[in-house]
Formats: structure tokens, C-alpha cells, sequence
């Protein structure tokens, strides 16, 4: 987690956090409910749109030290307040009771766990139904990702001509491609309500080349949206209402006796 803290810090660190800020600040302006939990990544603030009256924010212990100095220091002039570390606790073991919280996010929480399916599983349980998960992750399906696994496979060959291992991206965790993520989210019942990418300027580490490089943000979200190199997730938890059904059976009514005819006369 430390060195995505400081990658974060980076020109494509703030490039790419600017962008998630702007989909969350979207995503969860207009959800309702009591209690809303961010997990991880105090870089982010990504309930400050969001008006329910409990917002918590919850980081694993080990990043506690260096977290909190960075969010209890605020943001700049005007900005509205960050969130103080209400929880230290772990994401695959949540200290909240089943169907108890309406909205959870995640920013980059999956891909550095260790087991994201059961943080997955975990924010299944605590959810009310129709409560709401909003996901990042970065796509590795991305020129960002392309780049990043091809770092480490000239890592794992042992060629470092010309910074051919050179890690673009931190190395704090594996990336979880959307695809994966959708199987993952149905098995739980989590039904898909919207999904987006962005960034697609290439992988460049200056702000000046970033700079150069922003008219393919445009372009990328028409021509080749799904190569953006972060992805973004909403998903509901739908529970099915049973529906009690009667016996398949009938008792059978006695029949009435048929109608004597009566014979005309004359």
C-alpha cells in the first residue's frame, strides 16, 4: 500500500486520482440511506458528495501511520472536510452487523487484498438489500496494464535493456480485469447497474507529455472504451422476494344433480 501511496503522488498518480474523484463525487451524490462505509484509500474522498448522516472510513492497520497524518490534515482551502479513520479493521472481516450499511465503496480495495473474494463476500453480508457497492480497479487490459505486465515478464526473464522492468505501476497488488470482477458480483447476487472507464492518455510519467497526450480522453471513450486504465463499478444487492403459491391441488366440488327436463305438453 505504501508504494501506491506514492505512486499516488506522481503526475499519473494525480492524473488518474482526479478522474476517480469526479465518478465518485457523481455515483454517490444522489444514494440515500443511514449508513455509508469507504474502505481504504484515504487519498480519495469518495463520499464527500453523499448526504447520509453516517459516513465511515476504514483503513487495515499496517497503513494507519502513514494514512492519517494525510487525512486528518484536511484538504485545501474550501474544500469540504475528509473523513477521520472512524475503523482499523480488516475488509475480509468486517465488524458490522448483516444488512447493516447502504452504501460501500471500494477504491483499489479488491486488488490489494489478499482475498477479495471474501471482502467480496463480506460486503455481500453487511449490505441492506438494494444497498449499493461502487468498485475501481485498475484494467489490465489497459495500455497502462499492458505495459505494467510486460515489466514483469522481462522481470521474471531477467531483461533489463533500456528499463524493460521497470514497473510502471506500483507493485501492491494483482489487478482484477472487469470481466472477472462482473462473474464475481453475480455469484454473489450483486447485479450490475452501471460501469465506466477512463484514462486513456498512454503511459507517460511526466505531466508535460500527460498534458500533450489529454485529446485521447476524448477519443478513448468513443472509439476504444473499454482500454481505459481504470474501471469503475456500481452494483445493487438484489435479494428475490419469495412468493407463496396455494396447493397445486383443488378439492373437487360435489356436482350439483342435472337438471330434470320437463316434457312439454300439449
Amino acid at each position: 500500500m505504501n508504494g501506491l501511496t506514492e505512486w499516488f503522488q506522481t503526475p499519473p498518480g494525480q492524473y488518474l486520482l482526479g478522474w476517480e474523484q469526479a465518478q465518485f463525487d457523481l455515483a454517490v451524490a444522489d444514494l440515500f440511506g443511514y449508513n455509508a462505509l469507504q474502505l481504504g484509500l484515504p487519498e480519495l474522498q469518495t463520499l464527500r458528495s453523499n448526504r447520509m448522516p453516517h459516513r465511515w472510513l476504514a483503513l487495515p492497520e499496517e497503513t494507519l501511520p502513514a494514512s492519517t497524518a494525510a487525512v486528518d490534515a484536511g484538504g485545501a482551502a474550501g474544500a469540504p472536510p475528509r473523513l477521520n479513520v472512524a475503523l482499523v479493521t480488516d475488509a475480509a472481516a468486517l465488524p458490522f452487523p448483516a444488512a447493516s450499511l447502504d452504501l460501500v465503496v471500494l477504491p483499489h480495495t479488491l486488488e490489494l487484498s489478499a482475498d477479495p473474494h471474501q471482502v467480496l463476500r463480506e460486503v455481500e453480508r453487511v449490505l441492506v438489500p438494494e444497498g449499493r457497492v461502487v468498485i475501481s480497479g485498475f484494467n489490465p487490459g489497459s495500455l497502462w496494464g499492458l505495459r505494467q505486465g510486460r515489466a514483469r515478464l522481462c522481470e521474471r526473464m531477467g531483461v533489463s535493456m533500456l528499463g524493460a522492468s521497470n514497473l510502471f505501476l506500483p507493485d501492491a497488488g494483482d489487478f482484477i480485469g472487469p470481466w472477472r470482477l462482473r462473474d464475481w458480483l453475480q455469484l454473489l447476487s450483486l447485479e450490475l447497474e452501471s460501469d465506466r472507464y477512463g484514462c486513456y492518455r498512454p503511459a507517460m510519467k511526466t505531466d508535460q507529455w500527460l498534458q500533450r497526450a489529454a485529446w485521447m480522453d476524448r477519443a478513448g471513450a468513443r472509439w476504444w472504451p473499454i482500454f481505459g486504465a481504470v474501471y469503475f463499478v456500481v452494483a445493487v444487492k438484489r435479494v428475490r422476494g419469495m412468493r407463496l403459491l396455494g396447493p397445486a391441488w383443488k378439492p373437487r366440488r360435489a356436482a350439483s344433480p342435472a337438471p330434470v327436463p320437463v316434457a312439454n305438453r300439449r
